[in-house]
């Protein structure tokens, strides 16, 4: 497994040893878990060769603190991607990966402003930012993003469509741990309690994705939800929203053979998760 520090090597090795072969890459900011290895081990097998980048996106952390306090465990992660046959860890700093990039411009078409931007102003700028950049200096052939950040992806998937990108977003699905909580390097500053607290977010919306029907309205789910989920100690629901998969539209009425995404933001104490799950009808 080979590391690589520079956007200079990096861009520089994609454009010769590896130009020929099919690339895959995984985007991650570090503190690797079951989920993220997911990612590399599809990677892997449906590619000659696996990038994995590692870099905490400052431009993402619309709360400093967050930024601050976000896991850093480099050495356990490239363990980790070196038993995965990761075949290259790319680890830039700040100052290289934004020298001369000042981002990249899009019509975010409103996606950046509903659910996480709602909350988090400026996180999806950050997010297009740097993946646009990724792909510029890597030129991956495929990109594996996990459906946990479903809105993410959805936003990464109309960036490539408007940049004209050649690369397949590749949607893998949400890791989760026994209990049902979604997979997030965030759990890592879960205690032990707070981590059984916080299955009970998962065990919601499954509950609902077993008995919802079209006869329901979306506003008495939702009730139902943000009562179940905060009734627990140390639960407060941010917001929840059904939604169509690719629009990401609100959904007022569930309809009969439809498809719809419930996606839930949840603070657990300080730490905030997000979950989604897809219902069909």
């Amino acid at each position: 497994m080979k590391i690589i520090k520079t956007v200079t090597e990096m861009s520089g090795l994609c454009n010769t040893e590896l130009k020929n072969l099919k690339t895959g890459f995984v985007p991650t900011m570090g503190a690797l878990h079951a989920g993220h290895i997911s990612l590399v081990n599809q990677s892997v097998k449906e590619n000659d060769i696996t990038i994995v980048s590692i870099f905490v996106n400052p431009k993402q952390f619309n709360d400093k603190s967050d930024f601050e306090n976000y896991p850093v465990t480099i050495e356990n992660d490239l363990d980790l991607l070196e038993k995965a046959n990761c075949d290259i860890v790319f680890i830039p700093q700040a100052n290289d990966i934004y020298k001369d990039y000042d981002g990249y411009e899009m019509d975010f078409e409103g996606l950046d402003k509903i659910y996480e931007g709602e909350f988090r102003p400026g996180h999806f700028r950050g997010v297009i930012d740097i993946v646009y950049r990724f792909f510029s200096i890597i030129n991956p052939d495929n990109s594996y993003f996990g459906e946990k950040d479903f809105q993410q992806l959805a936003i990464i998937k109309l960036m490539v469509k408007k940049a004209e990108l050649p690369v397949n977003i590749i949607p893998c699905k949400i890791m989760r741990e026994d209990s049902g909580l979604a997979m997030s390097s965030r759990n890592a500053r879960l205690s032990i309690n707070q981590k059984t607290t916080a299955s009970e977010i998962y065990k919601t919306l499954n509950a609902v994705k077993e008995s919802a029907t079209v006869d329901q309205s979306p506003e008495q789910l939702i009730s139902f939800i943000t009562r179940e989920i905060d009734k627990n100690d140390d639960l407060k629901t941010e917001y929840v929203v059904f939604c169509e998969p690719e629009s990401l539209k609100s959904v007022n009425i569930f309809r009969e053979k439809s498809s719809v995404r419930l996606c839930v933001a949840v603070w657990c104490g300080k730490i905030r998760l997000i979950d989604n799950i897809s219902l069909q009808f």
